[in-house]
């Protein structure tokens, strides 16, 4: 047993001292294994210690090289501006250098100049004095040969310049006003010339005669009537001739007021479209015709006034416009002459930096009182203007409608441009139905009339017909009898020939005195 137990604590210790120099064996193994792992880790780290810092050793190289090259550059331009600075300032130096120069010269030069001009000072003091010394005795001279005292002397000396002076400045006057004529003539033109150029209208001219077409020949006696009531009805109704002739499928309206006879014409169409034709349906038809027509003249009325850009017209004085529409003057539609004469006045308005619209409104209202002239005594310019001022139209206004015929003499531009916007609407050869071989030979009797009176030297027609002057002699006329040749011209006229509108007569009676300076 004792054996067994030391034989187990035997083998107990051998076990014991076998695990523990296994385990010492096992332990010194790991820890030689860990000491060369951690000899790698380290000998790993020192390569890439080293390598990291070859790198950052050469990134340092390189910033370093970069920074010197941006110095070097830097510094080149920094040299390159003191280069130029340097010269810039070096030319500077030369110049003050030159103009110090220059200025030193100069010095010296007015130095020279002052002694000239002390020199010439001192030579003029005495031609000075010896030119007043030889006054003085011209002055002497003078007085002994003419016997006139010094100041009688001078003031016929000023007499004379004042002459002199006087005539030379009429002259220059004259020349002023012979040139100012001659532009405004030529500027005056050349608007007239542009205006009707942009402006230019064809008329028409209207007979005081209008022909219905009759779907066919029974109609006439069917028109006609029993005993002819239907005519005489129609003819009472309307205030118009009606012609029935031998002439087929139509008859004849005569009236020289054009809106009757319109109304007539509308109204006798209606009664053969109707099919009944008898005194109370013509009176009925006619009365509605009648009124509708009104309306027809109103709108007229309307859209010539939006056409020329008119505003705030009084409402009869519209109705009155329309009117103008079937008024004619010597063939001459009155409607289309008044928006004419607007355009006319709005044209030349603007070339001459005025109102183009009031000019414009008195331009289109010119003509107004021809619209009630053949129910109204008195010239139509004067009615024009009593009926524009009795509609609320502007002074202006209604003193270019007084004055486009000169029955008001004209005060204002616009009144003036009327007149020359009238002229050239409605004297310009063949606007008023008048060819132009009869507006030359009216041109030519005029003028033959006037040259017909003794003492008359010349007659001129001018402003298409418009005006004639006559030029008289003066030594066979006086200023009296120029008075009265005038009248007489003017009777002959009246009583010689026709034409439309008036003529201005003017007797020039004038002397000149001319001499020639050789």
């Amino acid at each position: 047993m004792v054996w067994v137990l030391i034989s187990s604590i035997v083998v107990a210790v051998v076990g014991f001292g076998a695990g523990y120099w296994l385990r010492q064996l096992v332990n010194k193994k790991a820890s030689d294994s860990a000491e060369l792992q951690a000899k790698r880790v380290l000998e790993e780290a020192a390569r890439r210690a080293e390598t990291v810092g070859k790198q950052a050793e050469l990134s340092a190289k390189e910033q370093l090289v970069a920074l010197r090259q941006e110095f070097e550059e830097k510094t080149k331009e920094r040299r390159t501006e003191l280069g130029q600075l340097e010269k810039r300032l070096h030319q500077r130096e030369e110049l003050l250098d030159r103009k110090l120069d220059q200025l030193d010269r100069k010095e010296k030069d007015l130095g020279e100049r002052d002694k000239q001009f002390a020199n010439r000072e001192q030579q003029l003091k005495v031609k000075d004095e010896q030119l007043g010394a030889l006054i003085a005795q011209e002055k002497e001279q003078l007085k002994t040969i003419t016997g006139l005292a010094a100041e009688d002397a001078k003031q016929l000396l000023l007499s004379r310049i004042e002459q002199d002076c006087r005539s030379e400045a009429g002259q220059v006057i004259k020349r002023v006003d012979e040139e100012t004529r001659r532009d405004a003539q030529m500027l005056s033109k050349r608007i007239l010339t542009e205006t009707m150029q942009r402006m230019a209208a064809e008329f028409t001219v209207e007979s005081t005669t209008a022909v219905i077409h009759l779907p066919n020949e029974d109609m006439k006696g069917r028109i006609i009537g029993r005993e002819g009531r239907n005519i005489k009805a129609f003819e009472m109704a309307t205030g118009v001739d009606l012609i029935v002739d031998d002439t087929p499928d139509v008859v004849t309206l005569s009236s020289f007021d054009t809106v009757r006879r319109e109304i007539a014409r509308q109204s006798l169409e209606k009664l053969m479209g109707d099919g009944r034709i008898h005194p109370a349906r013509i009176e009925e038809i006619v009365e509605k015709v009648r009124k509708e027509f009104q309306q027809h003249l109103e709108q007229e009325g309307e859209k010539t006034m939006q056409e020329l850009g008119s505003q705030n017209v009084n409402r009869e004085l519209i109705k009155l416009m329309g009117r103008l529409r079937y008024r004619t003057s010597y063939g001459q539609n009155v409607l289309v002459h008044s928006k004419e004469t607007g355009y006319l006045c709005g044209m030349i308005a603007a070339e001459l930096g005025l109102d183009q619209r009031l000019a414009r409104r008195c331009g289109l209202l010119h003509d107004i009182g021809k619209a009630v002239s053949h129910e109204v005594e008195g010239p139509h310019a004067i009615i024009g203007g009593e009926l524009a001022k009795k509609y609320g139209e502007s002074p202006e206004v209604v003193h270019a409608i007084e004055a486009h015929h000169e029955d008001v003499a004209p005060t204002t531009l616009y009144a003036v441009l009327t007149i020359i916007a009238d002229s050239i609407s409605g004297s310009r050869p063949g606007a008023r139905g008048d060819t132009l071989e009869n507006y030359i030979k009216r041109l030519h009797a005029l003028e033959a009339i006037c040259d017909s009176f003794q003492g008359v030297e010349k007659a001129y027609a001018i402003q298409a017909g418009r005006e004639v002057r006559v030029i008289v002699q003066p030594e066979r006329v006086t200023d009296l009898e120029a008075i009265s040749l005038s009248r007489e011209i003017k009777r002959k006229v009246e009583g010689s020939i026709e034409f439309p509108g008036q003529i201005k007569i003017t007797v020039i009676r004038e002397t000149r005195s001319i001499e020639y300076a050789r």
